[in-house]
């Protein structure tokens, strides 16, 4: 849908005069106003597929149908103004007053601007979601320790949620939602981006503890993580959290940095995340793929780390190291020579060394060209030390197709 052509454009220039035409239309077209008379149908599902049913009987020419649908909507959502837009450009069309509303019309208006954003996203989703049983390729693997992974596409304004069953995933769940007013990418704290990375819901502040302004609640994310801090990323207070109650979504673009949902969306997340464990994906782009074509990758780089773990539980130390990519880092500042000389020395002390991994996480991260990062449990045994860990580790593929650890995190269980 245009701007310039878009008969949705041409029925408000300010939100403050958005009931007064809808109701000015309706009694002019003898049509009941809002009001507990319009029922919902017993099978209206969430308002955006009430919408989405709107538009579709549109596209068919059915305006009566599209009405039905959208009195019910609004009745149900009051504060739904891209449903209140298109309500009211049913009644004009049908009233064939055009003129009623003509002289509102205002196509660089920054209100109607942002809702023919919202209506474009809303129906991008619709004609080009995920193909069925395809998944995220950002998702490789996802360990017994985590029922639900939430991956958000950024320049889609869409987060879905994905089940996690017996190490099958399932999408599960998608809701529309708004991000940073400048996009995504954030580098600096307050340059208005949503960041690319992934992170951990670490716990969730219910929306009586906050402003108005957050809604239903908050999930905070641990921006910025490992990866970020290696870039020299800075900035706070990334969360997923709702909206105020006066309003049922935000534009597309509009927070400061966060994912915003609708309130009912970030009530229904609360069944599915447990703060520091679930993962939360945002990316600059999510290439929707057959599963087996994610399991090829999966069980390469699954071959991978089970070698590199061979290795140094055999005292490997040459074939062990072999695994480090020569602009390695450590967590703690050793860059790879430095690293070589710490593990020989360590190493020659050893006689005896156990190694085993559990709870593999493996995700393709966005942003990167050939990084992945690896998240396990490692138990780790020798004749005079025992440590367990939670070890994240960032692998590249170089240039000649090895994949090498190029980043190592560690903190104690």
């Amino acid at each position: 849908m245009s701007p310039t052509v878009s008969p949705a454009a041409r029925i408000l220039r300010r939100p403050g005069l958005r009931c007064t035409i809808v109701a000015v239309l309706a009694l002019a077209l003898g049509l009941p106003l809002l009001s507990r008379a319009v029922e919902l149908p017993a099978d209206a599902g969430k308002p955006e597929d009430q919408l989405l049913e709107a538009v579709d009987a549109l596209r068919g020419g059915d305006s009566g149908k599209a009405l039905r649908e959208l009195q019910a909507l609004v009745q149900r959502e009051p504060n739904f103004r891209l449903a209140q837009l298109l309500y009211g450009q049913v009644l004009a069309e049908r009233s064939g007053a055009s003129g009623l509303v003509s002289p509102l019309a205002d196509d660089q208006d920054p209100h109607v601007r942002e809702l023919l954003d919202e209506y474009r996203s809303r129906v991008a989703e619709e004609r080009n979601g995920p193909p069925a049983d395809s998944l995220p390729s950002s998702i490789l693997r996802l360990s017994s320790d985590h029922k639900y992974a939430i991956v958000a596409d950024l320049p889609r304004s869409r987060v879905y949620v994905l089940q996690n069953v017996d190490g099958h995933l399932h999408q599960v769940r998608d809701y529309y939602a708004s991000i940073a007013r400048n996009g995504y990418g954030k580098q600096n704290s307050g340059d208005l981006r949503t960041p690319v990375g992934i992170y951990r819901v670490t716990g969730f502040t219910p929306g009586v503890k906050l402003p108005p302004f957050y809604g239903a609640g908050a999930y905070p994310l641990n921006y910025p993580n490992a990866w970020d801090r290696v870039h020299g990323r800075t900035g706070s207070g990334i969360w997923l959290h709702g909206v105020p109650t006066t309003t049922y979504v935000r534009p597309p673009r509009a927070s400061e940095g966060c994912v915003v949902l609708a309130n009912a969306d970030l009530t229904d997340l609360k069944s599915l995340i447990v703060p520091g464990k679930t993962p939360v994906v945002l990316s600059d782009k999510v290439d929707w793929l057959p599963a087996d074509a994610v399991g090829r990758e999966r069980d390469e780089l699954i071959k991978r780390i089970e070698s590199w773990r061979s290795k140094w539980s055999a005292l490997n130390t040459e074939a062990y190291l072999s695994f480090y990519g020569d602009d390695f880092h450590t967590d703690d500042g050793m860059n790879k020579a430095q690293f070589d000389i710490y593990k020989r020395r360590v190493n020659q002390g050893k006689h005896h060394i156990d190694v085993q991994l559990r709870d593999l996480d493996l995700f393709s991260y966005p942003g990167e060209q050939n990084l992945v990062l690896a998240e396990f449990t490692q138990e780790y045994r020798s004749d005079n030390y025992a440590t367990s860990t939670r070890k994240e580790q960032y692998w590249r593929r170089g240039a000649d197709g090895a994949w090498k650890i190029v980043r190592e995190e560690n903190w104690a269980l």
